[in-house]
């Protein structure tokens, strides 16, 4: 049983990474970006083209997200700003416009074949019994390192505390005189990046494929509305409650594993609806 859980808790560390952007990004601007999927591909991508060249995990690790965020910021500059206070549909088809443009030249660059790639730690440990590998672990403790870092960063520093204002008035910030796109862009960048480690460090337990982040993305979807647009620390509960949901389920009935998200999804939208899910 406990690996089980800890392979819940394994994925919900990675819709936490991949969602948490996604989260800020609706609760700030109001726009929903299916982009985010590009980028948590991308990522990946750098990595398999950076690893055998750096020939180190972590080195290959950072710098492949580094590469993400110049990425994002045209996108975010290019695309999603023009979208601010725009109808969310102009969102929708615009950023999944460079989602499909994006993963159709990943498929040009490095062909439709699934990539395979290794876990960069290999062993276990015993706990409780159960043999629990070292890699899934570490992941989790990323996650969790994640969460207390942006809480620390959104309480302490001035981009944190405007962005955090941000979500509960932004006309109040506005009037303050301060240029809240600016601070908007940084947190998206952010998110990006988030999602980008979190598909590295994801691909090993898969596999690299062009449409990796279509899939992702419905799950990273269903955690911000279970969680609350805006929410962090509902985002956080909401990414490890559901990934412990599609490992349990997947014990007892393996085909209705990824079904039970959005059935949780739905149940969520039924008493609590979207406007409201942030409070």
């Amino acid at each position: 049983m406990m690996d089980t859980i800890l392979f819940g808790l394994t994925i919900g560390a990675i819709l936490y990474l991949i969602s948490i952007g996604l989260s800020l990004t609706f609760g700030t601007m109001k726009v929903i970006n299916f982009a985010h999927g590009l980028v948590y591909a991308l990522g990946v991508y750098f990595y398999i083209s950076l690893l055998p060249r750096l020939g180190s995990f972590l080195p290959a690790v950072i710098l492949s997200v580094a590469l993400v965020i110049p990425v994002s910021y045209l996108i975010e500059r290019l695309v999603v700003r023009r979208l601010y206070g725009q109808s969310i549909d102009y969102a929708i088809i615009a950023t999944y416009a460079v989602l499909l443009i994006g993963t159709d030249a990943i498929k040009i660059v490095y062909g439709a074949v699934p990539y395979p790639l290794s876990a960069p730690i290999r062993g276990s440990f015993s706990f409780l019994g159960a043999s629990l590998p070292i890699y899934r672990t570490l992941i989790v403790a990323a996650a969790v390192l994640v969460f207390l870092g942006l809480t620390l960063f959104f309480k302490k520093s001035m981009v944190g505390k405007v962005v955090t204002a941000a979500l509960d008035d932004q006309e109040g910030v506005r009037c303050l005189g301060l240029r809240v796109e600016k601070y908007f862009s940084i947190i998206f960048m952010i998110g990006s990046g988030l999602a980008a480690l979190g598909g590295i460090l994801y691909a090993p337990i898969s596999a690299a494929h062009p449409y990796m982040g279509f899939y992702i993305l419905l799950m990273a979807f269903a955690v911000v509305i279970v969680g609350g647009m805006g929410n962090m620390k509902g985002t956080f509960i909401a990414a490890f409650a559901l990934g412990l949901l599609i490992s349990i389920t997947g014990r007892i009935y393996s085909q209705a594993a990824e079904v039970m998200v959005f059935v949780a999804m739905a149940l969520v939208l039924l008493f609590r609806p979207i406007e409201d899910s942030s409070h």
